[in-house]
């Protein structure tokens, strides 16, 4: 409902009335008042005057009993009267029916108007009736004779009274609204004209027509307060255009910041005293599932995606609104709304409110994830091995600096701090180039997965590089026999796991361990010494047999150092044409000679002629056999080409032999073609001798490549055919074309019956099986003719010539045919 408004005029008016109501309001009360008065007094007196004159016998007392009389005499309805004698009965009464009866018995009389000490008389009004009772008295104040009682009806009385009162009211009111709408016109044309014009101008101004101005009429405090308004007006004009320019501004620079905010490449939100959010940009609000910054308004973190994580990002607003000093640039994990967990920099600073209180933060972060994860990468690729995921040998590094720089710096009171194991995998070459690459990262995939199993928690396994491993065994205030037992404990278990087999793709695989060990002492020993040391005693290990551990010492230390400086002599060797070839006359049955087993030698220009049960094996552990047997192979058949062309040599034959990790390259028959190939060398004429070992590991590629060379006219010899694993099953398969009897049988064929039935054996068996068969190490005429009775007609050893320089070979081979 609307309310109502009492306008300027009507309030005046209002006040007119007010005062001119009061005005004749108390006037006419005072003159209703007098006449009301003066009528009810001239009653009184003539009730009094007739009263008394019937009294004083002026008038007859029996007047008192006639009404129309009466009424005449006092100028009012006579209603009743009575004259009441001494003994207090009615005497006279305008009633009848009153005469002689007492004046108790009378309706309506009081006894207190008899009373002693009663006035002479009283006036008594009973509604519109007026009562006069008369007492004379005597001088004697005796009783007196009888009482007059006259009753009158003052209705004309109250009637007149009313009539003059309403005329005054009607008066009054008739001229109260004449004044008031003389009043209200003229204020009206002097006030409400120039208010209303004032107000259509304010109005305008209202709606923004800040040029309208009101009209000044007049000089009097309406033309000044005309004139306040215009120059407000104006003063308004010129402070809301001010006002208008920097709304603009600041409606600029809010629409820069917001879009800066909503485009910027970060997250923003800003939060009240309670960690409530209060805004943020659609990155932030898309972070926390929500289409719309609106959505998240009042929000705190416990009711976001990230609830695992509330309560420390709540710790940290607390932290930055209670110190009022910011936190920025750190890392933090945060939870996404699809569960994944993302990585933030972030950085929060206070705000401020007008009084310079702390009133919330302002929080930004960017997603640092990719970041996070490439110097995660960079980490791995840099302390961690790709294909294991163990520490490399770069972090392994690190951490036995530090160990040993603890122990170095007085930690550790017992001067020992732990010990480093190397460890080699013994078979994992031949495993790796005959099975392929991928069986050999899988098999070492398991080999560390084992090694992990094997130590402590504390303990740090690391791969160093190929099929080598490290272990850090750290032990702190310990002494040096209680790290040798740790030593012992734990590498027991490495080698246990590490000689089960191994199941790789559908295959099973055997490979063994050596372990090398060196203590870690507080003395001044470099990280590098002490890999040494360790490498050491691996090399200690694997002449031990493989499959052991070994811990350094210091005699090891010398003939370790010794044979890797013959190691770095062997790899010069080849580069500087130190390696030759030597060649041993094979003979057959008639004594002619058939071919000859070429033999490497080494010729060092310090050390002269190196014995080559020094560094053949030296070169099939460091891999340099492969280099050294491709250069053997490839200077036979050089060999063999340069015969050919001569009719007394065309038909020898070279026998060359073979090392396992020759056998076992993937690409071991493409080589060998190759090198006939380009040497032009009569594939017939060349003998490859391999050993029954180099075939245990896997048969099936030894046979697959064999009959690939096979096809092509190449020959193959078993070497020392009875002292390894023998096998009928796989013998019957192989493509072979002779067997070799091994020296160590025909050493003993005269004295030692067992050899004797060997050798014997083993003849009979290449018979059997199409094979030829050849003796070597055949040192005496007596072993020769044994051999010949068993039935072996070929023959190799000192008995017919020792190994020997190409220029010594072909002497011997003219030597035999000028004999022959």
């Amino acid at each position: 409902m609307k309310k109502f408004h009492l306008g300027l005029i009507g309030r005046i008016a209002l006040v007119v009335i007010a005062i001119e109501v009061l005005a004749f309001g108390a006037l006419g009360w005072f003159y209703i008042d007098r006449f009301s008065r003066a009528i009810a007094e001239r009653t009184y007196a003539r009730l009094h005057q007739i009263g008394h004159m019937i009294a004083a016998e002026d008038l007859p007392i029996g007047m008192v009993a006639r009404p129309p009389i009466m009424s005449d005499l006092v100028g009012l309805p006579y209603l009743e009267g009575m004259v009441i004698g001494g003994n207090g009965r009615v005497i006279v009464a305008s009633n009848p029916a009153q005469l002689g009866r007492l004046a108790a018995q009378v309706s309506g009389w009081d006894a207190a108007w008899l009373a002693p000490g009663a006035p002479e008389d009283r006036f008594v009004a009973r509604g519109e009736a007026l009562t006069f009772v008369l007492r004379p008295r005597s001088a004697a104040d005796v009783a007196p004779t009888y009482t007059t009682v006259l009753t009158v009806s003052t209705a004309p009385l109250v009637a007149t009274q009313r009539a003059i009162a309403w005329g005054g009211f009607a008066g009054s009111l008739l001229f109260i609204v004449l004044t008031s709408v003389a009043i209200v016109l003229f204020a009206r044309r002097l006030i409400t004209r120039r208010v209303d014009q004032s107000l259509r101008v304010l109005k305008r101004v209202e709606q923004g027509e800040l040029d309208a101005r009101i009209p000044v009429t007049g000089h009097d405090e309406l033309g000044l307060l005309q004139r306040g308004v215009n120059a407000m007006t104006e003063q308004l004009a010129r402070l809301l255009a001010q006002q208008q320019r920097h709304v603009e501004a600041l409606r600029a620079q809010k629409e820069l910041l917001a879009s800066v905010i909503e485009n910027a490449p970060i997250r923003v939100f800003w939060k009240d005293r309670d960690s409530r959010i209060m805004g943020c940009n659609t990155q932030f609000a898309r972070d926390a599932g929500a289409q719309r910054p609106e959505q998240l308004i009042g929000k705190t973190d416990e009711e976001l995606p990230w609830r695992d994580q509330a309560q420390a990002y709540r710790a940290d607003d607390q932290q930055v609104m209670a110190s009022g000093q910011p936190k920025l640039d750190y890392e933090e994990p945060q939870t996404t709304p699809e569960g994944r967990t993302i990585w933030l920099s972030t950085s929060k600073v206070p705000l401020r409110d007008a009084a310079g209180q702390v009133s919330g933060l302002l929080g930004i972060y960017a997603d640092i994830t990719e970041r996070k994860q490439a110097q995660e990468q960079v980490y791995r690729l840099a302390y961690f091995d790709a294909l294991t995921g163990l520490p490399n040998r770069t972090q392994l590094l690190e951490r036995l600096r530090q160990t040993m720089a603890c122990c170095s710096g007085g930690a550790c009171d017992s001067g020992t701090c732990g010990a480093l194991l190397f460890i080699d995998l013994d078979d994992f070459k031949a495993i790796n180039e005959t099975a392929g690459h991928d069986i050999g990262d899988l098999l070492l995939q398991q080999a560390a997965q084992r090694l992990r199993a094997s130590v402590r928690p504390e303990d740090m396994v690391a791969r160093a590089g190929g099929d080598e491993f490290l272990v850090l065994l750290p032990l702190q205030n310990a002494s040096e026999a209680a790290v040798v037992h740790l030593v012992e404990t734990v590498g027991a278990r490495m080698l246990e796991a590490l000689n089960q087999n191994y199941r790789l793709d559908g295959m099973v695989f055997h490979c063994t361990a050596s372990i090398g060990a060196t203590l870690l002492h507080g003395r001044d020993t470099s990280v590098e010494e002490l890999l040494k040391q360790a490498d050491m005693a691996l090399y200690q290990a694997k002449d031990a047999g493989r499959n052991a551990l070994r811990f350094f010492d210091a005699e090891m230390a010398s003939a370790v150092r010794a044979r890797m400086a013959l190691e770095k002599d062997l790899r010069e060797a080849l580069p500087q044409g130190q390696l030759t070839l030597h060649y041993q006359l094979q003979v057959d049955g008639a004594g002619r000679a058939t071919g000859a087993e070429v033999l490497l030698r080494w010729q060092h220009p310090q050390r002269g002629m190196v014995s080559p049960a020094a560094f053949i094996p030296l070169a099939e552990k460091t891999g340099l056999i492969l280099p050294i047997g491709q250069w053997v192979l490839h200077a036979a058949c050089v060999q063999l080409a340069a015969w050919a062309g001569q009719p007394e040599t065309a038909q020898l034959t070279l026998a060359v032999n073979l090392s396992a990790q020759q056998l076992r390259q993937a690409d071991f028959v493409a080589q060998v073609l190759q090198v006939l190939d380009e040497t032009g060398a009569n594939p017939q004429r060349l003998k490859l001798e391999l050993t029954e070992s180099m075939l245990v590991s896997n048969v099936e590629d030894a046979i697959e490549k064999m009959q690939a060379l096979k096809a092509r006219g190449v020959r193959f010899a078993l070497d020392d055919f009875g002292t390894g694993y023998s096998s009928l099953a796989y013998l019957r398969r192989l493509p072979l074309d002779q067997l070799k009897i091994d020296q160590s049988f025909v050493r003993d064929v005269l004295g030692d019956p067992s050899a004797a039935a060997l050798a014997q054996s083993i003849v009979a068996l290449a018979q059997t099986m199409g094979l030829g068969v050849i003796a070597e190490g055949v040192e005496t005429a007596e072993q020769r003719e044994f051999l010949a009775r068993v039935g072996c007609h070929a023959y190799q050893g000192y008995h017919f010539g020792r190994p020997v320089p190409l220029a010594e070979f072909e002497a011997q081979m003219q030597a035999l045919r000028a004999a022959g």
